[in-house]
């Protein structure tokens, strides 16, 4: 009967120990992927369109292998960052861009928006951080590929095709011990 009781103490220690927070960050760890999405030359403004990006690869489970974890284990992927950098031509701004919507889908789910921004200011950038969901996106990372998916609406003629990079950050965290 003592032994049961020194564990219950001892777990309720462990649990609420600031130690535990330490053991929380071991199960936490961050995922990111590129891809490219070229904008077309535009023959009108202000007129949504949209632009595919190729497939990407996630690569999660050795992702997730690299972390010590495995995909059932994964609690939360949260999109912490979508960033978008002109590659190309390099005097391009996002000066001719308006509003762009990311949607990504994955396997039988379904499309859902991930990040976007609105009203784009022309400020001659040419980088800009979308505005990124608070879903928890674990069952589309889990997948063996994703699929990123433009909705952009431009405010003036662009000449040349644009290409855009496209950088995703996730936040993972994984359940401590299967628990």
């Amino acid at each position: 009967m003592k032994k049961i009781l020194f564990l219950i103490l001892l777990l309720t220690a462990i649990t609420f120990h600031p130690g535990c927070k330490v053991l929380n960050k071991l199960t936490q760890f961050y995922m990111s992927y590129d891809s490219r999405i070229s904008v077309p030359a535009t023959l009108g403004v202000n007129t949504p369109f949209n632009i595919p990006t190729p497939t990407i690869t996630t690569n999660s489970e050795s992702t997730f292998a690299v972390n010590n974890t495995h995909k059932n284990l994964i609690d939360i992927i949260n999109l912490t960052e979508l960033a978008l950098t002109i590659t190309d031509p390099s005097t391009q701004t996002f000066d001719f861009l308006k509003d762009i919507e990311i949607y990504m889908s994955a396997g039988d789910l379904p499309e859902i928006m991930i990040a976007s921004l609105y009203d784009i200011p022309k400020e001659g950038l040419n980088r800009i951080d979308l505005k990124t969901v608070t879903d928890n996106l674990k069952d589309y990372i889990i997948q063996d590929s994703i699929n990123l998916r433009a909705k952009v609406t431009t405010r003036q003629l662009v000449a040349n095709n644009t290409e855009i990079a496209v950088h995703c950050r996730f936040w993972v965290d994984a359940k401590i011990l299967g628990i």
